[in-house]
């Protein structure tokens, strides 16, 4: 299941710095961070965001294994949104347990 919450993300790389970026939603599996340049399919990176309460940190390790580009209208104006897709393969100390909480919030909520 993925949920729908836009909040603010830091995405690290080795070979690609640290950039802050927005988040789309998320799910225990992975996330879509919308950027103007999403980073190269296969790229590892580290991806971290602060839980639903801004209480604790969640840090997961990821690979990029999509792009999007997508193209709306909102209010009569043409729009367009890029970004990538990041399928989680790890977390760090208790980031995994920390996401599955707030996912089982927002289930109760939603």
């Amino acid at each position: 299941m993925r949920f729908d919450k836009v909040f603010p993300v830091r995405v690290q790389s080795i070979l690609f710095g640290e950039l802050e970026c927005v988040a789309r939603n998320v799910s225990a599996g992975g996330i879509f961070v919308e950027m103007p340049e999403p980073l190269p399919l296969g790229a590892h990176v580290r991806v971290s965001f602060l839980n639903t309460d801004s209480s604790a940190e969640i840090v997961a390790l990821g690979e990029v294994k999509n792009h999007y580009f997508m193209n709306y209208a909102k209010e009569g104006l043409t729009r367009s949104v890029s970004g990538m897709a990041v399928r989680f393969y790890a977390f760090e100390n208790e980031s995994q347990r920390i996401l599955d909480e707030c996912l089982d919030r927002f289930r109760v909520l939603n």
